[in-house]
């Protein structure tokens, strides 16, 4: 009686064993499907959409600009010229900053001397020479970027409309050159300016003024 009741306990023992083991790989099987249905992220496909994303940087972000610098100037040349200078000095003519960049607008020591400017001091002292450097350097930047100006106006980089303006107010942070990179690039070769200052800043923030009355002239120069 004994032996027989070891061996019955034996026998229900095995059998809860592989009764277990039945139901282990059954809930098992069970999940893996579960998981399989949950995680189909077919419908979630990022075919055709824009994953390039461009980040404002602090310099960018702390800069409150009114939307324009006076009503009454809107979004005229004048405005846009005002809005730039406000954006870069305040509008102070005889400003200079840390890395030497040159009053109302901030100019380089280079740029001047491209378009005929070499008195440095003279250049500070005198705001009319400013205004005209204003003028020349985006005539002279607008006849660079012309097949650019055509070819990207009115079309969508990095989340922003590509304007005339927005094209030339990056022009005259980074230079025409930079420009070009950038826009013939689709947005991927950026620039910025020792402050952080980037090219799709300046155009998204100085986009849809009329540049109309800037005349493209390659060999623009500043004349008294």
């Amino acid at each position: 009686m004994i032996i027989c009741g070891y061996l019955e306990n034996v026998y229900m023992i095995k059998k809860i064993v592989k009764l277990s083991m039945l139901l282990a790989v059954g809930g098992a099987v069970t999940v893996g499907f579960t998981e399989k249905e949950q995680n189909d992220f077919s419908a979630y496909s990022t075919a055709g959409l824009d994953l390039f994303y461009v980040a404002p940087n602090f310099n960018e972000i702390e800069d409150n600009l009114p939307e324009t610098i006076s009503p009454k100037l809107g979004k005229t040349y004048l405005g846009f010229k005002e809005a730039i200078a406000f954006k870069e000095s305040r509008g102070s003519y005889d400003v200079i900053n840390q890395f030497g960049y040159l009053g109302k607008y901030q100019f380089g020591r280079g740029t001047l001397a491209l378009i005929g400017i070499k008195d440095v001091q003279a250049f500070l002292n005198t705001p009319e020479l400013q205004e005209k450097a204003f003028y020349a350097n985006a005539s002279r930047n607008k006849w660079i970027l012309r097949r650019d100006i055509a070819r990207f106006d009115g079309r969508y980089m990095n989340g922003i409309k590509v304007t005339e303006s927005g094209i030339l107010a990056a022009a005259h942070l980074a230079g025409p050159g930079s420009v070009k990179k950038y826009l013939r690039s689709g947005g991927v070769q950026g620039f910025s300016d020792a402050n952080g200052t980037t090219i799709r800043y300046y155009m998204k923030r100085f986009a849809g003024y009329d540049t109309s009355e800037i005349e493209k002239n390659q060999k623009a120069k500043v004349v008294l």
